[in-house]
């Protein structure tokens, strides 16, 4: 049919039709369920449905066995839901007349009225009244009891569908002779259809029909009719709620007082009656005790409203104690499970109850702590900060009696085999910092969380104790009991022996991204983290690889620039070093993730320190504007007091002598040989101050070339000092041999002139 619908209907649709006569249970019970898949998924239409499909099913709802004939019934109510109105007329509605006969078989009478329940709501009331409220009137007075409760339960769909006017005229006068009937199951059947319409009934109707009704039923469960007795105990929280309008007083504590006596149902015993009473119940008679004691403790919270939360002591506390102390378990997790109700209805007085949750917290039964614990952190909350009248004197008093049960309560679970259970109640022990004060929870649940990572062999529970852990460290403000923790956590776990400590530490830290701070994060397990890059077992690098995306959105520029540039170098490491193909394989997959990453930066940090470093600068301008100025003013006195010392000769001459001697200077630097210590001189990235001075010294005298190269050493002594040394030691050197020189030069002048006169002699 999903594939090519209109060729299965033209050939695989007939060949079943013909098979299905004589086919067996199996071949009927797939074909039933098949028919529904097709209706469901929708895969033709509605009307082609109808048209191949419903005779089908309506030739197989009289099966012989059973089992088959409801489920091609099943089919069939669902196809009516889908099916038009004249569909349903012809196809349905008219071949039921005849079906709910008597003439016709009890399976055929019990599928009518089925039928007839479905149609109820698919047309208008008139066509009810005409067509369908006849039928159910003779299936209703049918002589088979099966069909008489079949039809009964389906009257609340009719009534449903002719309207609260047809339903007191026509449907309670049925229900009340039903009610009567010789039959237990038509009884009972009455009586829930009376209780599920009680809300389509006026004032009236209630106090002069139905209320004698229930009244009747209430008196013959204990004498003549305990079969209705599990049922009335089940329905009479909705019924005492229904009816309360119209109760007297001495009504409303008749009802009380027969909801006491159904919540004691079977504890004889305990109430003085002998052994042999005991022992001459039946099995099936006590099965059907702890059921009625069970329907009342689902009921205890309908029973508070009726009564009124404020005489919750006076009235219902005994019965609410007994409940809670029940030896059967079943009436204990009933009790469990309403106990938030409980809870919320007394409000300010649900101190009272404290002593029934420490007893339900440390019943012997997991099933009982299961069901208490799915509200725990509720009812905590309504314990310690529930209502105005509740005192601080109450609330205190409480506390010391709820700590040791709490812990009993873990300690149970955890030598038990339940880990859901110990799981569920570690995830929900979260709450308690919201509870309790924080030195509590340190001395008394905190490490035994600790504990539980180290040692417990269940991964999801381990894991619900690291992020209850993270949660009491969140909550709590004494910093040396922080610190004792995370250094716990960083040795027995990061740095733990075992490499499953180590994984959980990844996991213990993912929750700590989610509940504290970035910087909190960034500060005491950044780097403890990185630190299993080196990890011997592929897993824990493995892990860490999935994690390392959530812990670079950690950061933050300019603040964690250097634990970036760790992150940066262990990723570099791991393409380097990783051996493993499959952690080689995230590797790669982690970078592209860690590449397409934004950081998050800190403006207001940023502009902090872009504000220190332009000051910085601006400092560091000055200073050298200043020690330039200083320096021209020096050189230009040094450069005149050289010049007025020179002796006697004239000023050309000695403007000549001085050219002369520039000359042979520069022809000297410039011819100068290096020294072999610094032939690699030129390789050394910054100019030397050598360079510098031989381009400033011109014009000056030895004097002056000496202070320039001590400033030269240092401007550089700021930047370089190894710099700043070679700078100063190449000065002296060109200072030295620019001396030699100028001495040279000297000598070389003289001899010259004395050549000359020598000439001028012999001429």
């Amino acid at each position: 049919m999903r594939q090519n619908p209109a060729e299965t209907l033209r050939r695989v649709l007939p060949k079943i039709r013909e098979v299905l006569h004589v086919a067996g249970v199996e071949m009927q019970l797939t074909a039933a369920v098949s028919f529904l898949t097709v209706l469901q998924e929708e895969s033709v239409s509605i009307h082609t449905y109808s048209h191949s499909f419903l005779h089908i099913i309506l030739q197989n709802l009289e099966h012989r066995d059973a089992g088959v004939s409801n489920a091609w019934l099943e089919t069939l109510l669902a196809v009516i839901e889908a099916l038009p109105k004249e569909t349903l007329r012809h196809e349905i509605l008219n071949p039921l007349v005849s079906k709910a006969q008597l003439s016709q078989t009890i399976q055929s009478r019990l599928v009518s009225c089925k039928i007839m329940g479905k149609l109820a709501n698919k047309f208008e009331a008139h066509i009810i009244k005409r067509d369908i409220l006849p039928l159910v009137k003779t299936l209703c007075h049918d002589v088979e009891y099966e069909v008489r409760t079949c039809m009964c339960r389906q009257l609340e769909h009719i009534a449903q569908g002719v309207g609260s006017e047809l339903t007191k005229t026509v449907v309670l006068p049925e229900l009340v002779e039903l009610s009567r009937d010789e039959g237990s199951s038509v009884r009972l059947a009455a009586f829930e259809t009376l209780v599920n319409l009680l809300d389509m009934f006026d004032s009236d109707d209630r106090g002069q029909t139905v209320l004698p009704l229930v009244k009747s039923f209430c008196e013959k469960s204990f004498k003549s009719d305990e079969s209705i007795l599990v049922s009335l105990s089940f329905h009479l929280g909705k019924l005492c709620n229904g009816l309360y309008g119209i109760f007297t007083p001495e009504q409303h504590l008749r009802f009380l007082e027969f909801y006491k006596k159904l919540s004691t149902l079977g504890l004889q015993q305990e109430n003085g009656h002998s052994d042999n009473q005991l022992q001459l119940q039946t099995l099936e008679q006590e099965k059907k005790y702890i059921s009625v004691r069970k329907n009342c403790a689902y009921n205890f919270p309908a029973m508070i409203v009726f009564v009124d939360p404020k005489n919750f002591n006076l009235e219902l506390y005994s019965i609410f104690f007994c409940l809670c102390h029940d030896p059967e378990v079943p009436v204990r997790y009933t009790m469990a499970v309403s106990f938030y109700e409980v809870a919320k209805l007394l409000n300010s007085g649900v101190y009272t109850i404290h002593k029934e949750l420490v007893t339900l917290l440390q019943d012997e039964s997991l099933e009982v702590l299961d069901a208490l614990v799915g509200h725990l952190p509720e009812i905590l909350e309504l314990m310690t900060n529930g209502g105005e009248n509740s005192g601080s004197e109450s609330k205190l008093l409480s506390i010391p009696d709820l700590i040791p049960a709490l812990t009993t309560a873990e300690q149970r679970a955890a030598t038990s085999l339940k880990w859901r259970t110990h799981e569920k109640l570690l995830q929900k022990y979260a709450c308690l910092p919201h509870i309790i004060s924080s030195d509590q929870i340190y001395y008394r649940f905190l490490h035994r969380m600790l504990t539980i990572i180290l040692t417990n062999n269940v991964l999801p529970v381990q894991k619900a104790a690291a992020r209850t852990l993270c949660v009491y460290l969140r909550y709590n403000r004494k910093q040396e009991q922080r610190h004792e923790v995370i250094q716990k956590l960083i040795e027995q776990l990061g740095q733990g022996k075992s490499y499953w400590n180590r994984l959980r530490f990844l996991d213990t830290c993912e929750f700590i991204m989610e509940l504290f701070s970035k910087s909190f994060f960034c500060k005491y397990f950044f780097l403890p983290v990185l630190e299993l890059t080196h990890d011997p077992v592929a897993n824990v690098r493995m892990k860490l690889c999935y994690l390392l995306p959530k812990v670079k959105s950690t950061l933050k520029i300019p603040t964690d620039k250097h634990l970036l540039q760790q992150l940066e170098l262990c990723i570099r490491k791991l393409l380097c070093q990783e051996k493993d193909k499959d952690v080689l394989t995230i590797v790669k997959r982690t970078v592209l993730e860690l590449d397409r990453m934004e950081i998050s930066v800190d403006a207001e940090q940023l502009e902090k320190e872009k504000q220190q470093n332009d000051g910085r600068s601006t400092n560091i301008n000055d200073k050298m504007f200043e020690k330039k100025r200083r320096d021209s003013k020096t050189s230009s006195v040094l450069a005149k007091s050289i010049t007025l010392s020179v002796p006697g000769t004239s000023s050309g001459t000695s403007a000549g002598k001085e050219k002369k001697s520039k000359l042979v200077r520069s022809q000297s630097f410039s011819t100068q040989a290096l020294h072999p210590k610094y032939s690699n001189i030129d390789k050394c990235p910054n100019k030397t101050s050598a360079t510098g001075y031989t381009s400033s010294v011109s014009g000056m005298g030895k004097s002056c070339m000496l202070s320039f190269s001590d400033d030269s050493f240092r401007t550089r002594s700021t930047g370089n000092s190894g710099n700043a040394a070679f700078s100063s030691s190449s000065s002296s050197r060109n200072m030295f041999n620019s001396s030699d020189q100028k001495n040279g030069g000297n000598k070389e002048s003289q001899s010259r002139r004395m050549s000359i006169k020598h000439r001028k002699s012999n001429s």
